[in-house]
């Protein structure tokens, strides 16, 4: 059937419950979701399979021109977002993949729904209704975040939102509206807070590639930060783990990631069993093949201003920087796993495993919303928890953030101005080829200049229509309107 708007998936859906299980595909007959185990197998397929890394990255400004060097790779998914340019390649990377890859987990988490309701015994399809309704908010917060405007109370009633679907399709090209930014961000709220008290963390084989509590509540954190309720955003921060006590499960960067080879280090970063990975995705996708050598990207400037040169602590990052040739660098994190369709031949599916929610994400963002609440001692404490755990043979004496080194170092007397600035690129370091950064622009309205080697610059500013993504034209078909260009 032809990828019009949205997958129907009204006859199969592949469930994949973990990296290990690639090979092991089982069809879900939509007809006959008759057991909690049927159910549970069709929400392994309610987060979206595709990556938004690709583009984002590219239109962020932790992307530069790094010429047309040795072993460069040329892709349009990469060069037209750093030109902020609609991509008009649809395949896997693409924004209109990820949007499609969007639509179809919302529709298996409405099937799962429809059939939970069907069912003579509800009540024991708890923990499956709980996972669904998060799911679905998750991926329409996804598409509100990346395809309309960013969340702004004055404006979001008006603000043109995404299609927020709560009922399986019956059709093949059924007609919707996008409503406003404010009434899909009432639907993913309500969502959100009916499923998580749901959750059970016991329904899972493996609770890493589903919505765990621990997910759930960070995805909360960054859903009331986008909303901007920052009280929110502290409380849920502190259910992720007991007593809201994150450190021991940042990721062990000085002691573990630090001393791992090449190889150990791209197998370990995805892991499940890592305490810091709260939700994982695996997507087909060519983003650990490619992301070090895409052209736009993880330039020499950028490695120098992260990880070569001391940041505000007076210290540098341990990192797994490896480098590829002289112009090509990437940090430990992604490695490709490649599904053959074809044993005779190389023919196949690349996928890439990624990181949805992180330990790290959680911290700064209860940072943030402690500084937009004035709480600027609790900001800084967990700015400094986060350096220690990244900071070789950290001294709290030489290395905590001070007045004095925020003065010194951005250029400013104001101390929250200092800590956020302080925040961002700590982020920014962590999140490093994840395409992360591109949220931290749009919620704070930075801009972005992308200069080529050629001597032109292509800059973004706040409020610039090209800041939102294109609705994908299939779309229109089903009367949604595109976005202003």
């Amino acid at each position: 059937m032809k990828r019009i708007l949205f997958y129907t998936l009204l006859t199969t859906v592949v469930a994949v419950a973990g990296c290990k299980d690639y090979l092991e595909q089982a069809v879900d007959q939509r007809t006959q979701l008759n057991s909690v185990v049927k159910v549970s197998e069709l929400l392994a397929t309610a987060y979206p399979q595709a990556d938004y890394a690709t583009f984002t990255e590219a239109m962020s400004d932790l992307a530069l021109d790094k010429g047309p060097v040795s072993g460069a790779t040329i892709d349009e998914r990469n060069r037209n977002p750093y030109f902020f340019q609609d991509v008009q390649n649809k395949a896997q990377g693409s924004p209109d993949f990820y949007w499609n890859a969007c639509y179809a987990a919302i529709a298996a988490a409405n099937h799962a729904l429809e059939a939970i309701d069907n069912a003579s015994n509800p009540e024991d399809y708890t923990a499956q209704r709980g996972e669904a309704l998060v799911a679905r908010a998750y991926a329409h917060f996804m598409l509100v975040t990346l395809y309309a405007k960013v969340y702004n109370p004055a404006t979001a009633a008006t603000d043109a939102g995404v299609p927020y679907v709560t009922a399986p399709e019956k059709v093949v090209l059924a007609q919707y509206n996008r409503g406003t930014v404010a009434s899909v961000y009432q639907q993913i709220e309500s969502d959100l807070t009916t499923g998580l008290p749901l959750l059970n963390n016991n329904a899972y084989r493996v609770s890493k590639y589903h919505f765990n509590t621990a997910a759930a509540h960070a995805f909360a954190t960054r859903f009331y930060l986008f909303k901007r309720e920052y009280q929110k955003v502290l409380d849920h921060a502190n259910q992720v783990f007991a007593g809201g006590n994150l450190e021991p499960n940042l990721r062990p960067w000085v002691s573990v990631y630090s001393v791992q080879t090449a190889n150990e280090g791209l197998a370990l970063y995805t892991q499940a069993s890592q305490n810091a990975n709260l939700l994982l995705v695996e997507a087909p996708s060519l983003w650990a093949r490619f992301n070090a050598t895409y052209r736009y990207g993880f330039a020499a400037p950028i490695v120098n201003y992260f990880f070569r040169s001391s940041n505000v602590t007076g210290a540098r990052w341990v990192q797994p920087l490896y480098s590829q040739g002289s112009s090509h660098s990437l940090i430990l994190k992604f490695r490709e796993h490649f599904v053959r369709t074809d044993p005779n031949a190389e023919i196949g599916t690349a996928y890439t495993i990624f990181p949805l929610f992180t330990t790290e994400e959680v911290l700064f963002n209860r940072a943030e919303a402690a500084l937009e609440l004035n709480q600027l001692d609790q900001a800084r404490s967990d700015l400094n928890m986060y350096a220690r755990n990244r900071i070789a043979n950290y001294n709290a004496t030489t290395h905590a953030i001070t007045n004095e080194k925020l003065r010194s170092f951005y250029g400013t007397s104001d101390q929250k101005q200092g800590l956020l600035l302080t925040l961002l690129d700590f982020k920014a370091a962590e999140f490093i080829q994840e395409g992360m950064r591109w949220f931290d622009i749009l919620r704070h309205g930075i801009t972005v200049v992308h200069p080529t080697v050629d001597g032109q610059t292509y800059t973004l500013p706040p409020n610039d229509p090209r800041r939102v993504l294109q609705i994908p034209q299939e779309a229109t078909l089903a009367g949604i309107e595109r976005n202003p260009r």
